[in-house]
């Protein structure tokens, strides 16, 4: 574990429809620089992925990125990163990158970034961990996801306390507002959690 507060970011591999998307992946990236917190993600050099990383480093931030070797050439793995893990495959990329943060930024994105949410959520839900997950809600877009969730609730499929292990944030001044309380309490170190096997 870094000695440098870390924020995992998950967003997608593409810029979306809207051009509000690309901006909040680079105001997050100037923002986790400006605060001096290093960004871990997934190394991608496309999209936001693209934007949030370049951003970090344009603004003099630290960046840990992790990739499978099969998205190398896909996603196009970003090599100007201060470190670079390859690993074999999704699931060890989603570790890394879980276990190298304290706190979790979720930005528009795709199945991906949804699957990568929906994992931290799941190991919270049972406890694994008690890390603050942020869906920064650019343009409303998170709104259909918290709709489901509700739904999911209302359905009987999950207890209402699910709905607190995820924040929504409408802006990047909210989300660094509430990153600096977070890892203010947390610091450097990793916040509670189990292995996973």
């Amino acid at each position: 574990m870094s000695t440098i507060p870390s924020v995992c970011v998950y967003c997608g591999s593409r810029d979306g429809a809207n051009p509000s998307y690309a901006q909040a992946a680079v105001d997050t990236g100037t923002m986790l620089a400006r605060n001096n917190w290093r960004l871990v993600y997934g190394a991608g050099d496309v999209g936001l992925m693209g934007r949030v990383a370049q951003a970090t480093e344009l603004a003099g931030g630290k960046t840990f990125g992790v990739i499978p070797q099969h998205l190398m050439e896909w996603e196009v793995g970003r090599k100007s990163l201060d470190t670079l893990i390859v690993t074999e495959t999704m699931h060890e990329r989603k570790k890394v990158m879980f276990y190298n943060a304290q706190a979790i930024v979720v930005l528009p994105g795709g199945a991906g970034t949804m699957d990568e949410m929906f994992e931290a959520l799941t190991w919270r839900q049972l406890e694994l961990h008690a890390k603050p997950i942020y869906l920064l809600n650019t343009g409303g877009y998170w709104g259909p996801l918290l709709g489901l969730l509700y739904h999911i609730v209302d359905q009987g499929f999950a207890d209402a306390g699910i709905l607190k292990f995820i924040e929504t944030v409408p802006d990047i001044a909210t989300l660094e507002e509430k990153l600096q309380g977070a890892l203010a309490e947390n610091g450097a170190d990793d916040v509670t959690h189990k292995e996973q096997t």
